[in-house]
């Protein structure tokens, strides 16, 4: 009668997860890295919208089909 050797199999196992856990470690803190690189401070404006005011905005072109620049 063969044997399968499952404890072999179940090392092979763990160590696989092991290591994806690891990896998954690394990239997280990594990711919080670099997030923390990329953060503005509370003060900062957001250069997509600096300079829009709250309310109704002018219209981007007038009637002749040109831009308001």
């Amino acid at each position: 009668m063969a044997r399968s050797r499952p404890t072999q199999l179940k090392r092979q196992r763990e160590r696989a997860l092991t290591e994806k856990r690891n990896q998954k470690a690394a990239r997280r803190i990594e990711n919080k890295a670099r997030r923390e690189n990329t953060r503005r401070d509370v003060g900062d404006e957001d250069p997509d919208i600096a300079g829009i005011q709250p309310g109704p905005q002018p219209p981007a072109w007038d009637e002749t089909g040109l831009t308001n620049d």
